[in-house]
């Protein structure tokens, strides 16, 4: 009985990590919403888009990417 080895793609450890750094950055962002730091273009906002768009690619990276469950085809033989 050879046991068969999966391989997981390099994309969805990638989406993970823009996942978690995008929820991270959205919620900083958004906690930047009540007292916006002193910079020229604060009323901008970036870090709620930036981390909104990086949750975003993250999620669609892990969904497209994510290791499919092994098929129960009979044993061969």
């Amino acid at each position: 009985m050879a046991e068969k080895h999966r391989i997981i793609p390099v994309w969805f450890f990638v989406g993970g990590i823009l996942l978690i750094y995008g929820v991270l950055i959205l919620i900083t962002g958004i906690a930047q919403l009540r007292s916006p730091p002193p910079t020229v273009l604060s009323e901008l906002h970036a870090p709620v888009w930036w981390g909104g768009l990086l949750t975003l690619i993250g999620g669609l990276f892990v969904h497209l990417f994510r290791p499919k469950k092994p098929s129960s085809a009979p044993p061969e033989g």
